[in-house]
């Protein structure tokens, strides 16, 4: 965990407001969730996860109740939906600090930021499009180029049981080919296999059976239909037979972003898929689902490897100094940040040259100074610091003049 400074944390704020206006726009309403919640909401993740069983912080509270920070937010999203029972389709995006004990790296942090959607009601390969296509349009507008799309499908609940037993059955064959680790993951959890970066692991993993060989009708269709939707809109992608991702709760159609500047073992900046189920399993009505989640902190680092989405924290349009007494420059800035202008100032009675010191550091483009002869004709000196000659204003017309600057 980590703190995030300004102006780093004004950047995070700017590509959650890029975010919020392309969901937006494509009728996402915004939902909050607690950061606590019930531990068995988690639960549902799967209890063979690394998120569950060895990554969520989770503690009896001062109620005797078993709960959990949150890990990720389809969980709560879906148990907001059983909970309130929301009209579907339900379209909702979100923001905000997640928390999992997991090993931290670069982008990657026990308190990590995440947005991202959920869609519940609605069962139409096309929707899957849509949310990919939305996942799509915010790197791009980000800026970001070397971003990869890679997707697959898990097929049915008996398609995906099928293909665990066949996994199960080729890896154990292996044997002692197979690492320690993955064979230790094969006993809870064969599809995570699949996910293992460790060399020894590569070439059975290559040879392993794929998914798509176990696909029932339905689900071979839903597929290709997302498939033909993503060709139809012209966002590029990489059929994966052997991405599974990293939740329990998935069906049929998984996706992942993968950042180009990233090493191959940890370069996923956020994915997502269908999770039809999961609603029932928390308590509601049989309900569709899919949605994403894209890591703020991963995205960030992504924009400074290709040099894009800096930091623009907003510009002061003036900074009052004031060598009276202080109360003339607490009078002007309240007056102005009234009027909408942003303003700043110094303190601890500092001298004309310490105030005009601070006024150039604070990037402002105009300095408005206040001397005796100004309080006593009623004006103020107002100064370009970007060039240009400085003027006498009655005090009456500085929030005008400072407007009329500003857009010329």
């Amino acid at each position: 965990m980590r703190d995030i400074l300004p102006p780093e944390a004004g950047r995070f704020e700017q590509l959650v407001a890029v975010f919020a206006e392309i969901v937006e726009s494509a009728g996402y309403g915004r939902l909050n969730t607690p950061l606590i919640e019930d531990y068995g909401v988690f639960v549902r993740i799967g209890d063979a996860t690394d998120v569950v069983s060895k990554e969520m912080y989770d503690f009896t509270d001062h109620g005797d109740r078993h709960v959990a920070l949150r890990p990720e937010v389809t969980a709560s999203a879906c148990r907001a939906f059983a909970q309130h029972r929301p009209t579907p389709p339900w379209k909702v995006f979100y923001s905000g600090p997640n928390f999992r004990h997991e090993k931290a790296q670069r982008g990657r942090y026990r308190q990590f930021e995440q947005v991202g959607v959920e869609v519940l009601g609605v069962d139409d390969p096309l929707l899957d499009v849509e949310v990919i296509a939305l996942a799509w349009e915010f790197y791009a507008a980000l800026g970001l180029r070397q971003v990869d799309l890679i997707v697959n499908s898990l097929g049915e609940p008996a398609d995906r049981a099928r293909y665990v037993a066949a996994l199960k059955e080729y890896f154990t064959a292996a044997g002692d080919a197979l690492s320690a680790a993955s064979r230790a993951t094969l006993v809870t959890n064969p599809l995570r296999v699949l996910d293992s970066k460790r060399p020894e692991d590569q070439s059975l993993i290559a040879a392993a059976p794929s998914i798509a060989d176990f696909y029932d009708e339905g689900a071979s269709a839903h597929f290709a239909a997302v498939c033909a939707g993503l060709d139809a809109i012209g966002v590029p992608y990489r059929v994966e037979p052997k991405l599974v991702r990293g939740l329990d709760y998935y069906r049929r159609t998984i996706f992942e972003f993968q950042g180009g500047t990233f090493d191959s073992a940890q370069n996923a900046l956020g994915g997502g898929g269908r999770y039809d189920g999961l609603v029932e399993d928390l308590g509601g009505p049989a309900t569709p689902g899919v949605g994403f989640a894209l890591g703020v902190d991963r995205t960030v680092l992504a924009c400074d490897d290709e040099g894009v989405f800096a930091a623009t924290p907003r510009q002061l349009d003036a900074f009052v100094v004031d060598v009276v007494d202080g109360t003339h420059a607490l009078a002007l800035t309240t007056e102005l940040r009234r009027a909408g202008l942003a303003v700043d100032r110094a303190f601890d009675g500092r001298s004309m040259k310490a105030q005009m010191k601070l006024a150039n550091r604070s990037n402002a483009r105009h300095a408005v100074i206040v001397g005796p002869d100004e309080v006593a004709t009623d004006t103020v000196q107002l100064k370009p610091l970007f060039g240009g000659d400085q003027r006498t204003v009655p005090r009456g017309e500085i929030a005008a003049q400072l407007r009329k600057s500003t857009s010329s």
